[in-house]
């Protein structure tokens, strides 16, 4: 679009209502402040994740997940696909995977028959997803589960030619694979599944039912909403607090940038009361970091854990992003399974 057809930003909506009153606004540089860093957390870094390209269809896969030849996995993002819904008039789909109000079932069963199809995995395969309710609630799957409604946000399995599918759009996906019984899970955390620890809970699922030891586990935590884009409330983390001893660990109270508040700070004045503003810094939550440290609380190795790192909310252009697009989005898929 040509710049003398750009629809004004709202800075730039400000700036002419000022001049219209009169006044001349002048150019700021804008300064973001930055978190500092944690003890004892910087020191992880988030891996280098192999970008596959097929048929248009992008997935992001974790590297030690890809040296496995029985393994099927990968982390979709929002590119190709057939949905309009999300982003209209554009020439090119998106693939959202979710039967979401605002796209149609033909759709989403074609998006996700391109996904398995970029995935390599079996045309009989069967794909096991869940009615996710934010819960802790883990369930051992089969074949015949592919046609039924199940509640929960884990899945576990054992047996070749089933994927288990999580749905997100900023939770975090964490899949998990036993490189020596062969067996694979796939976990919905949010916030709240974090708080009452699916993935800790769920790595015992794996040791109940396939015998599995924890250091023969690998683990990838995949795209969702990073800390720098995760503002929760003061409850949030005193939930937290309530459960984890490494909780402090896990928040920051982070300043996010306003471009009008900076550039007109007299605009923003209130009468409160020092201190008793809604201005200042946010609380904000690192939902990677609190799965990380229950993978390994559950006995995986440090260095089996794959942190891809991705903020969905940063990255809305590659992936769907519920906070940024103030819920009318699609879904990604996080896949796990096991070829025959």
């Amino acid at each position: 679009m040509p710049r003398s057809a750009r629809p004004p930003s709202n800075i730039e909506a400000v700036d002419a209502l000022l001049v219209q009153g009169g006044l001349h606004p002048t150019r700021r540089r804008l300064r973001v402040e930055r978190p500092a860093k944690r003890e004892g957390l910087d020191e992880v870094r988030p891996q280098q994740p192999i970008r596959v390209v097929k048929s248009r269809i992008e997935i992001v896969r974790a590297p030690a997940f890809d040296r496995l030849p029985w393994l099927i996995h990968g982390f979709s993002t929002r590119t190709g696909g057939v949905t309009q819904a999300y982003a209209p008039g554009q020439r090119a789909g998106e693939l959202n995977l979710g039967f979401t109000a605002s796209d149609s079932r033909d759709n989403v069963l074609e998006n996700r028959r391109l996904l398995l199809e970029a995935l390599g995995a079996p045309r009989n395969a069967a794909l096991v997803t869940l009615k996710q309710i934010h819960s802790s609630v883990v369930r051992r799957v089969r074949r015949p589960d592919a046609g039924r409604t199940l509640r929960g946000d884990g899945l576990l399995t054992g047996d070749p030619g089933v994927l288990l599918a999580i749905q997100t759009a900023d939770c975090i996906p964490v899949l998990v694979a036993d490189t020596k019984k062969k067996a694979v899970a796939a976990f919905h955390a949010g916030w709240r599944g974090t708080l009452q620890r699916i993935v800790e809970k769920g790595i015992g699922r794996m040791r109940s039912e396939f015998g599995s030891r924890p250091e023969d586990l690998i683990a990838a935590i995949g795209p969702g909403i990073a800390l720098c884009c995760y503002a929760v409330g003061e409850e949030v983390r005193s939930e937290f607090a309530s459960q984890f001893a490494y909780a402090p660990e896990l928040f920051r109270e982070l300043s996010e940038s306003d471009p009008i508040r900076e550039k007109y700070p007299l605009l923003f004045l209130t009468a409160r009361a020092p201190g008793h503003s809604n201005l200042g810094p946010q609380l904000h939550l690192d939902l990677m970091e609190a799965n990380r440290r229950q993978l390994i609380d559950a006995g995986l190795r440090p260095e089996s854990i794959a942190v891809i790192g991705h903020c969905t909310r940063c990255q809305r252009n590659r992936y769907f992003s519920y906070r940024a697009e103030q819920g009318f989005t699609g879904r990604l898929f996080s896949i796990a399974g096991i070829r025959k």
